[in-house]
């Protein structure tokens, strides 16, 4: 049966390496349907992403890859079909009702499993849209203890990312081990810019001119992992730093479902803690 998939390719720069994967994919009678790639000077890595379709015998094209490739290399062949996403969310709505709204109508192509709340405050935003709510307090529960709970549940949905729009808890170390570059977060600041809690404040009293946002995926380092999306808009002395929040919630929530976007066509790749968007 013909079907569309994803061809990610990373490995040490060498000469034609584009000719060989292409050949390769040639081969094994798959078209080439788009083609994009990028070579870091600086590290010497090679990085392309293929849009590939055929009839796919995955091991044997994996085995002609790494044996025709250079030594290190990563391929990875990834359906095109629909993806799952689990979001993760405390008490503020708007990243989280904005990626409803665009599931709703059709701007996100995602199927959204369920939503897991620490409060059920957005409880019946999310009913409204017959998405699950699970709620699951951290009330009396260690950081360990409640972190088990929401790998246990979200661990049922089998999704293929998971989305944390403004979930305001440090996820322990397990837990980000268990989805290595598969956790989402949006970050209320132009990352590195003002790490951790109140960033609004933080940026009001240093008196910026722009705020921003970024999304990435999580490690063990707050607020640190590899950035994939960032925006920022204009601000001024007239801002309070009340102000600064609701103006930076609508950079927030934008930031957000253009991250999950690229994630959900797979166009990023993972080189040591930065990101490469193909």
């Amino acid at each position: 049966m013909r079907e569309n998939k994803i061809l990610l390719t990373d490995c040490p720069d060498d000469k034609g390496l584009i000719s060989k994967i292409t050949n390769i994919c040639y081969k094994h009678q798959l078209n080439i349907i788009h083609n994009n790639e990028f070579v870091d000077f600086e590290t010497k890595h090679f990085f392309m992403r293929t849009e590939l379709e055929g009839i796919f015998n995955d091991e044997t094209l994996l085995a002609d890859l790494t044996f025709s490739l250079p030594a290190g290399t990563n391929c990875q062949l990834i359906s095109t079909k629909r993806k799952r996403i689990v979001i993760l969310v405390t008490k503020e709505a708007h990243c989280l009702g904005d990626i409803l709204m665009k599931n709703y109508y059709g701007g996100l192509d995602v199927e959204i499993a369920a939503v897991i709340g620490n409060h059920d405050t957005l409880r019946n935003l999310v009913e409204r849209f017959d998405i699950p709510f699970h709620g699951i307090s951290h009330e009396g529960l260690t950081r360990v203890e409640h972190d088990k709970l929401l790998a246990e549940k979200i661990d049922q949905y089998a999704p293929d990312y998971i989305v944390l729009a403004k979930y305001m808890r440090v996820l322990n170390p397990e837990f980000v081990a268990r989805y290595p570059n598969r956790v989402i977060n949006i970050h209320h600041s132009f990352l590195p810019a003002f790490i951790g809690a109140r960033p609004y404040h933080q940026a009001y009293e240093r008196g910026v001119k722009i705020i921003g946002a970024t999304a990435h995926f999580i490690n063990n380092e707050l607020d640190q992992g590899p950035i994939i999306m960032q925006n920022v808009i204009n601000v001024d002395h007239t801002y309070s730093a009340d102000a600064m929040m609701r103006a930076g919630r609508d950079v927030e929530k934008t930031v957000l479902t253009k991250a999950l976007d690229l994630a959900l066509q797979d166009r990023i790749f993972v080189y040591k803690n930065k990101t490469i968007i193909l």
